[in-house]
């Protein structure tokens, strides 16, 4: 049974007939012979005559939550897994109105999840808060429930993949860039006819806008154009920060799928534009290593070597010096005098 701590002085001051001692402490003791108030060990007394504790543990009775039980036994729908409100029946009133509300629509309107539908647009459809899966803590409530994604036929969206090519031909190089100034800086030079980037031939550069490559890229093979389909081979350049190089990380975990016609896919691996990162070494080598901005704080520093293994070993030593330092290389150092 839980208990709280009560003080006398808050029993008077909710007392309706706090100027009447006499009643207060007949009050107070029936109380405590009701084991409803339990003085506490070694508290002082008021000094009054008849005297009383100054403070109390208070039980609180055990609620009854029979009818709730009874009421999850039958009356939601039998999708919905009532087993999290079992165990913790006063979690229920909260998200009563929600269930009932889920309920109706698996009820009434199941045959609307034949057709998969965003999740903003899903969420309207059932809850009439489009943002409830997002914003509104209602994934988390589906989950209590054992209601999935598959089960609602919704899929998340995201930003449109911002994309320029020069070229259309396959197969082709394709640069996934992490700042949108090196996107626009690129995309000019390649708009000016030149197909070479550092040396290198590009027929298309991607803006990934930092981490947000991590949800856009699936539209590289659901919503690009046919000719992204070819065999080509993709590069990304970012920031020389450990954010910067988890972004590549996290990407090369994704990979990217290449679908033919027919549906069949393989897997290809996503390559660093290493020549990028020794210019941007070797411009912050002229300027010093002391002069670049300091790295945002709390980055996660836990990167792995795959990133690193790409470079020799006097590029390994002066990445480690510049990110022991707490510095960072911007992709901003590099600009249209340097393609």
């Amino acid at each position: 049974m839980k208990k709280h701590k009560v003080y006398l002085q808050d029993l008077l001051n909710e007392y309706p007939e706090s100027e009447d001692y006499q009643k207060f402490y007949t009050y107070v003791m029936e109380l405590i012979r009701r084991d409803e108030l339990v003085p506490m060990k070694n508290a002082k007394s008021n000094g009054r005559r008849p005297a009383l504790p100054l403070s109390f543990w208070k039980y609180e009775d055990k609620p009854d939550y029979t009818d709730i039980y009874e009421e999850l036994k039958y009356k939601y729908h039998p999708l919905i897994n009532t087993s999290y409100y079992r165990n913790h029946p006063e979690c229920y009133e909260t998200d009563k109105e929600k269930l009932q509300i889920l309920s109706d629509y698996l009820k009434d309107h199941s045959k609307l999840l034949d057709t998969e539908e965003t999740m903003n647009e899903r969420s309207f459809e059932i809850f009439r808060r489009e943002k409830f899966f997002q914003r509104e803590g209602g994934l988390e409530f589906c989950r209590k429930i054992g209601i999935s994604r598959k089960q609602l036929a919704f899929y998340e969206t995201s930003e449109p993949l911002s994309y320029y090519s020069r070229s259309k031909q396959t197969p082709q190089n394709i640069l996934i860039v992490e700042n949108k100034d090196t996107f626009f800086d690129i995309r000019r030079c390649m708009n000016a006819g030149h197909d070479r980037i550092l040396g290198k031939q590009f027929g298309t550069v991607i803006y990934g806008a930092g981490k947000g490559i991590w949800k856009t890229f699936a539209d590289y093979v659901n919503g690009a154009e046919s000719y992204f389909l070819g065999d080509n081979e993709l590069f990304y350049f970012g920031d020389l920060d450990y954010e910067g190089i988890l972004i590549y990380e996290h990407l090369l975990e994704q990979k990217e799928y290449q679908w033919d016609r027919q549906g069949n896919g393989s897997a290809r691996m996503i390559q660093l534009f290493r020549k990028a990162y020794e210019a941007m070494l070797d411009k912050a080598l002229q300027i010093g290593f002391s002069a670049l901005p300091d790295m945002k704080e709390k980055q996660n520093s836990n990167i792995g070597t795959v990133f690193l293994d790409v470079f020799d070993e006097e590029r390994r030593r002066q990445i480690h010096e510049i990110l022991s330092a707490g510095k960072y290389i911007p992709q901003e150092i590099l600009n249209e005098h340097d393609w």
